[in-house]
């Protein structure tokens, strides 16, 4: 008989540094588009493993100098090598016992349905389509709604591609909580890890969901360091859900600007990006401009030949909300993993324009 004790020992064998097993009844509520069920109907349990980022690869965009590992190693590495070699090996072994194992990787939003702003389904613009068309591929801002139309292959079902909401299904999976900044935190790690899941017909038991100290201290740090001013600081723009009965609260985050910033990261905080180009563009560069969809489009238009995309991944420019929020979880004492030394040891750094 496959147990929970099983599979987390095969899970941190082959090489996981969280695993944590969840009900699907815990998804009650959930949009039809983010329901794993909808994917696999007979699924009776969840399991999230996660990988600890590294927090060295943090250092270069810390420090200013180097930008080109967080996403490489962070993002491509993980996402697309390491983690999926475990997920595999898990989902062999749990097969062998004998039932079936939906792996689920991360795909990135790349979609009509995206987890990116939990709304089911995205519309395109005119210009947005457009755009997404001609650049389909070329690793881009814009490019990420590349599918036009989709439609439900049997009658009363979804549109595919369905994408899971991974930081809900990690809540409902007892991994931890989600914080003001809508990432999802973990006393081993806080921010720094990437999840993927595995649904499965095997009726495993359940972890607790987390129910410890909390991690987010509503601080807004992260808020404060977000060049996009992609965060609210405001805390009545909340939202909250509830996930097998533990709330989950979150900012308002504005994703697509999120999207746009993690790239663009404003003219304070984009040394590879000339300041008149932020001044010639103001009208949607600006981090007081609401970001539309043209805006977005026309942000990408203007930083494209000085945004490279190495690895499949835009490089990140920004992390201001990550950085921030490790060295508020060190300070406090939060987390497991201890280090030495702290993360931040001054000020976060500013271009001088």
């Amino acid at each position: 008989m496959l147990t929970s004790k099983m599979v987390k020992e095969a899970a941190f064998a082959a090489g996981a540094d969280i695993c944590g097993i969840g009900t699907m009844d815990r998804l009650e509520g959930v949009p039809e588009v983010f329901d794993p069920r909808k994917m696999f109907p007979n699924a009776k349990s969840m399991i999230c493993l996660g990988f600890r980022i590294p927090r060295g690869v943090q250092r270069g965009i810390e420090e200013g100098t180097q930008f080109f590992q967080y996403p490489s190693m962070a993002y491509g590495g993980t996402n697309q090598m390491f983690g999926p070699a475990v997920l595999y090996e898990l989902g062999r072994m749990i097969e062998d016992a004998g039932y079936e194992a939906d792996i689920y990787r991360n795909t990135g939003a790349r979609s009509v349905n995206s987890d990116m702003d939990g709304k089911p389904g995205q519309t395109y613009s005119p210009e947005e389509k457009a755009f997404s068309m001609e650049n389909s591929g070329n690793g881009i801002t814009g490019d990420r709604r590349t599918m036009p139309h989709t439609k439900p292959a049997r009658e009363g079902n979804i549109p595919p591609d369905l994408f899971i909401h991974f930081r809900l299904c990690a809540v409902a999976c007892g991994v931890g909580e989600i914080g003001w900044s809508k990432m999802l935190l973990t006393p081993e790690f806080g921010p720094m890890q990437r999840v993927m899941f595995m649904f499965t017909d095997a009726e495993l038991e359940p972890d607790p969901m987390y129910d410890g100290e909390p991690l987010c201290k509503m601080c807004m740090k992260c808020a404060r360091e977000c060049p996009g001013g992609c965060i609210p600081t405001d805390r009545s723009k909340a939202i909250t859900v509830n996930v097998g009965g533990k709330e989950c609260t979150w900012g308002d985050l504005d994703v697509w600007r999120c999207n746009t910033y993690y790239t663009a990261a404003g003219k304070y905080y984009n040394p590879f990006v000339p300041a008149h180009v932020f001044d010639d563009n103001a009208d949607f560069l600006d981090d007081k401009i609401e970001m539309t969809a043209e805006n977005e489009v026309a942000a990408a238009r203007a930083l494209e030949a000085y945004t490279p995309c190495w690895v499949g991944y835009a490089m990140a420019k920004c992390g201001g909300c990550i950085r921030a929020c490790v060295s508020m979880l060190e300070k406090n004492g939060c987390l497991k993993d201890r280090f030495v030394n702290p993360l931040r040891t001054g000020k976060a750094w500013k271009l001088d324009r």
